[in-house]
């Protein structure tokens, strides 16, 4: 019973890794993905489609059977020509691929971070609509200026009556 359950652990943690002959072959990711996209960048350009159009179109005129005799490395089914460029595709087209997975792994924390960016904006449009609600109720509960105007007025003119009906009682005393 305690040997099947030693088994079972065994089976169930990772053991120790046999050493190989070759050394291990460190890449760092980073470097290799910005030169995978260098590169994705570079077969983009007309540049590079000008250049392999010359350097094909050249291999075909110098390969064909047409024109003075000239030493011919790849007649005419090119294929030669057709593995060079099976290559090149083969090599480029995963190049390609971690290129845009790049791309698409920074365009992702971009637009996080855009959402942040933006719900923060909300709360803090939230924030300030609440606050002017708040100081619109204040101000409706304060006094006008036409307000305090006419209030004015009325005291001033009970305040000069006043002053009247006592002048009026002086004279009279007199």
């Amino acid at each position: 019973m305690a040997r099947a359950e030693r088994e079972l652990d065994r089976l169930n943690t990772p053991g120790r890794r046999k050493r190989s002959a070759l050394p291990r072959v460190r890449v760092d990711r980073d470097a290799f993905g910005k030169f995978a996209e260098g590169f994705a960048r570079f077969m983009g350009t007309a540049r590079f489609l000008a250049w392999m159009t010359v350097i094909i179109v050249l291999w075909v005129i110098w390969n064909a059977p047409i024109g003075p005799p000239r030493p011919r490395f790849d007649e005419y089914p090119f294929i030669f020509l057709t593995l060079i460029l099976s290559l090149q595709a083969s090599y480029a087209a995963p190049l390609i691929l971690l290129a845009q997975n790049r791309t698409e792994a920074r365009d992702r924390v971009a637009l996080d971070r855009d959402r942040a960016q933006a719900a923060q904006s909300r709360a803090d449009m939230d924030f300030l609509a609440r606050e002017i609600a708040s100081l619109r109720m204040s101000v409706g509960e304060l006094a006008t200026r036409d307000y305090l105007r006419s209030e004015l007025k009325s005291e001033l003119r009970s305040i000069l009556a006043d002053i009247e009906a006592s002048e009026d009682r002086v004279r009279d005393s007199i």
